[in-house]
């Protein structure tokens, strides 16, 4: 009879650890897609438009090599940037007598090269030349002035002035697809010295001056810091007869502050799972309710965190941390910039070191950093989205019958409000591990394919984990950037030829961790 209870209690114990080592297991994550079945076409607003620091940046060779890199590899359409009119491009200045004098050769060599790599600018009317301003309060290491004009009917003859030289260089209906935004984040102090009255008497005068040239040439604002202003600025436009094509602002998705260049305040990613994306759902809303329900909105400028310091901008986290918030925003925005494609930006100087948290996709050698192939992935994916309740990917076709998914896991790791982001994110993160991933998809065309599977993650085209396991070297010499380079070049980690049969189900299983990102390509030969 003791045989039989130990035997019985034997089997209870197995059977509990059983039950245990179940539940420990998640389950796997299925994405079934259907090959004939269509969502439409693929909605590309988050390549539409990038930032970059400041306009006299773009005239240095390194900046426009990245550039047309960046182009080539993301296919942005759209560059924004400040300080087209600040004193270091020399647009403006007065002769003895307090008569206007224009100079657009800098301004023509940047727009030019623009041109000549296929891309448009979004022009940001901004900063304040020093010989139009109002006072000497000023911004940031290159010190744009950031005070109202002292006269606005001078400041109107210079945007009218350079919108007449922008129709005489590129032709009418090329200025037509462009976009003219007044100024920048006027509701924070330090970009803006005046009042929003002053504000918006600047972007009438602005708005009136470009519609002056030409009525078809679309102007907007207030490009406002954290989704600010936007019912203010249509009211205003609707009372006073003041154009407007377009609501901008911008939103980050870190607590605490702004206009912290150095990142010395601190920053905490915010736990928020609508971070960013919610922002973007409401300015929609308050659009669609508001006198001019039909205005386009783009963010003119977004990331994961506000400062140039944050090493969020370096980990493998922000590729990730990146899909999800564009994948969130859907149809709400015709344009999400993200802020920007290089850490060639100086707002608190040239920065000395090689990954300091830069906003740029790239760092300032030129290596690519995760979210460089965040975008690089979507910008792969075919015309065709397919049909998918997944809500942490996309999956499409293109014409020739190529399939391309990008699929993602986005966990915020980040401890809360105890840890500031300049002391997490430097840190070696190895991440854990998810449910695997499968995809499966349907009625693909009978035939012999190319799969090609590429990975972003922890030490998978993870170059700031490349830079930690060399020491942090203050500086990098040609061979060691050379080697990060070649440890986080983007190759696929698998390459196989594979044949679907009529009537059969593609399917991979994909081991999957904490930010993984995949992008699969299936290549009919």
């Amino acid at each position: 009879m003791n045989r039989i209870y130990t035997a019985v209690f034997v089997c209870l114990l197995a059977s509990c650890a059983m039950a245990q080592s179940k539940k420990k297991v998640a389950p796997e994550r299925v994405i079934n897609i259907d090959f004939n079945v269509e969502k439409g076409p693929l909605n590309t607003m988050f390549k539409e438009c990038v930032g970059a620091g400041r306009a006299n940046e773009g005239l240095r060779a390194d900046w426009q090599q990245q550039l047309t890199y960046v182009r080539k590899e993301c296919g942005f359409k759209y560059i924004r940037m400040h300080g087209l009119l600040t004193d270091d491009m020399a647009v403006y200045s007065q002769d003895k007598n307090g008569n206007p004098q224009y100079n657009y050769m800098y301004v023509d060599v940047l727009f030019d090269f623009l041109h000549s790599i296929g891309m448009k600018p979004f022009v940001e009317l901004g900063f304040m030349p020093s010989q139009l301003a109002s006072g000497n309060k000023t911004i940031f290491w290159w010190r744009g002035n950031v005070t109202p004009p002292k006269d606005y009917e001078k400041w109107a003859a210079l945007v009218t002035n350079l919108v007449q030289h922008f129709t005489a260089r590129y032709g009418e209906e090329e200025v037509k697809t462009w976009y003219f935004e007044v100024w920048n984040e006027p509701n924070l102090d330090g970009f803006w010295a005046g009042s929003q009255e002053e504000y918006f008497k600047l972007y009438k005068y602005s708005a009136d001056a470009i519609k002056k040239v030409n009525a078809s040439y679309r102007v907007g604002g207030p490009g406002t810091a954290g989704a600010a202003w936007e019912s203010e600025m249509i009211d205003y436009c609707t009372r006073n007869a003041a154009p407007i094509d377009f609501i901008s602002t911008h939103a980050y998705g870190v607590k605490q502050g702004y206009l912290d260049e150095f990142g010395n305040s601190g920053t905490v990613l915010d736990k928020n799972p609508m971070s960013v994306s919610g922002d973007v759902l409401d300015s929609r809303k308050e659009i669609s309710a508001s006198s001019k329900p039909n205005l386009e909105l783009h963010y003119t400028e977004w990331s994961a965190s506000y400062t140039p310091a944050d090493p969020v901008h370096d980990s493998y986290h922000e590729a990730a941390y990146v899909l999800q918030k564009l994948k969130q925003v859907g149809h709400a925005a015709n344009s999400m910039s993200y802020w920007v494609f290089t850490d060639i930006f100086e707002e608190a100087g040239p920065r000395s070191t090689p990954f300091h948290g830069g906003f740029g996709m790239l760092t300032i050698q030129g290596i690519n950093k995760p979210v460089f192939y965040a975008y690089q992935f979507m910008n792969r994916l075919g015309n065709t989205e397919l049909t998918n309740s997944d809500n942490s990917s996309w999956v499409c076709k293109d014409a020739q019958g190529n399939v391309q998914a990008v699929l993602w896991d986005f966990t915020n790791t980040h401890p809360g409000d105890s840890v500031n982001n300049q002391r997490y994110y430097i840190r070696d993160l190895p991440s854990k591990t998810k449910p695997k991933i499968k995809l499966e998809i349907a009625n693909i065309p009978e035939g012999i394919y190319a799969l090609e599977i590429y990975k972003v993650g922890y030490r998978n085209n993870d170059a700031y984990s490349t830079y930690l396991s060399m020491g942090k070297p203050a500086q990098l010499t040609k061979l060691q950037v050379e080697h990060i380079k070649k440890q986080n070049d983007g190759s696929p980690f698998l390459k196989e030829i594979v044949s679907v049969k009529a009537g059969s189900v593609f399917s991979r299983e994909l081991d999957a961790r904490e930010n993984d990102v995949f992008f699969l390509s299936l290549v009919k030969l």
